[in-house]
């Protein structure tokens, strides 16, 4: 496929996933149905998208509209290149530029994106924008020029196997070139080679697993001891569950309220050499039970732009009333003197702070033992962690 192609490719299916289908799920049937389509072109195809999904207001702005096409001018202007140069109706480009479009780009984008509403600049939604200033303070518009790019490629080494110079050897002999993050011992940041990882010897040999730094440093972060019996009672895939074995000798149980979604976690223990039951009902106690409780995502939204637009003040309602609920059950799961860890991939105060201060409203017996917030200018996701101990 051309440069052409790709974005043309790239406007129709923005306009799928407008008019409501989920991104991945529009960018596969796509790659099915057009196989001759080449890994680098499917490659491109989805940068494109995601980019898009990302700065989606800004590029509707400088594109002059909401629109698959109005999104691909969007881009091209914000690269610093002429869309009359790519929509030529060539082959299988896009169809040339009419007169309304030429007329709406914006002809000078920085100062377009200077003069525009701070929420439109930054790529979030308008009524999001006051929490995240409550929330982030003057790092806000920072933080939200992070969120507007792609996200870093990171693994987490495996330290019942390895070490992470014997770690980066093993991946550089597959050209996978990597270097140390500092938020995490474990943590490294694939420079090259990324789309190889899930298909290398390291990988398949439970060397290293595909985590973001910031989720393994919410890990490390936890009170761990050898011998600890711990309960992932959000487990998810279960990447927390195997950060944490990868670090200790200890007795690891995972539950999810949605069962299928652990479904590859049996296979991923089985690769780092670990053992991991799971379970649907938890019985306690546990000296330490983590809540990766389900949340906005917001600290994840380079990975996933998407969830910015589909959040509201609805929704985030009710998944503080969900993080309060899980709070309240898991607390009765803890062992005396144990730790009840609260967890979100979350920017907002809303579900971070505030929901650890509800809780303790609700059940004044606990204290928080250590709190930490981190931020995607740090380099990693945002997250938040709250250990929690009681009081008596």
């Amino acid at each position: 496929m051309t440069p052409e192609a790709r974005i043309a490719t790239a406007a129709d299916l923005l306009d799928v996933i407008l008019a409501g289908d989920p991104a991945e799920r529009a960018l596969t049937d796509w790659a099915r149905r057009n196989r001759y389509a080449g890994s680098r072109d499917r490659a491109a195809i989805r940068d494109h998208v995601y980019d898009a999904l990302r700065c989606r207001r800004s590029f509707a702005l400088l594109g002059g509209g909401e629109t698959g096409r109005g999104l691909m001018l969007g881009y091209l202007l914000s690269e610093g290149r002429d869309p009359r140069d790519v929509f030529t109706g060539q082959g299988y480009g896009p169809a040339p530029l009419t007169g309304a479009e030429a007329a709406a780009l914006a002809e000078t984008p920085a100062e377009a994106l200077r003069a525009a509403p701070r929420p439109v600049a930054c790529d979030m939604p308008d009524w999001l924008w006051p929490q995240l200033e409550t929330s982030l303070g003057d790092r806000t518009e920072t933080i939200a020029a992070i969120l507007r790019r792609r996200a870093p490629v990171f693994l987490r080494v495996n330290l019942r196997k390895t070490d992470r110079a014997a770690a980066r050897a093993a991946l550089a002999a597959e050209e996978i070139v990597t270097r140390p993050h500092a938020l995490a011992e474990t943590a490294l940041e694939v420079t090259d080679g990324a789309r190889r990882v899930a298909m290398s010897r390291a990988y398949d040999e439970g060397l290293v697993e595909l985590q973001d730094a910031a989720s393994q440093a919410v890990a490390a972060a936890l009170p761990l001891r050898e011998g600890l019996s711990v309960l992932d009672y959000c487990a998810g895939g279960g990447g927390k569950t195997l950060a944490i074995a990868g670090r200790i000798d200890g007795t690891f149980t995972a539950h999810d309220a949605d069962a299928g979604r652990m479904a590859d976690l049996p296979e991923r223990a089985r690769r780092a050499g670990i053992a991991v039951t799971l379970t649907d009902r938890p019985r306690g106690p546990f000296d330490l039970v983590l809540c990766d409780v389900p949340c906005s995502g917001s600290g994840a939204w380079r990975r996933s732009p998407s969830g910015k637009w589909a959040l509201s003040q609805e929704t985030l309602d009710r998944l503080n009333a969900t993080q309060l609920d899980i709070l309240k059950r898991a607390a009765g799961l803890v062992a005396p003197g144990g730790t009840l860890a609260y967890v979100t991939c979350s920017l907002l105060r809303a579900e971070n702070q505030e929901r650890v201060a509800a809780f303790r409203a609700t059940d004044p017996g606990w204290r928080i033992a250590a709190e930490r917030q981190f931020l995607p200018d740090e380099g990693g996701d945002g997250f938040y962690l709250a250990c929690l101990s009681r009081t008596g």
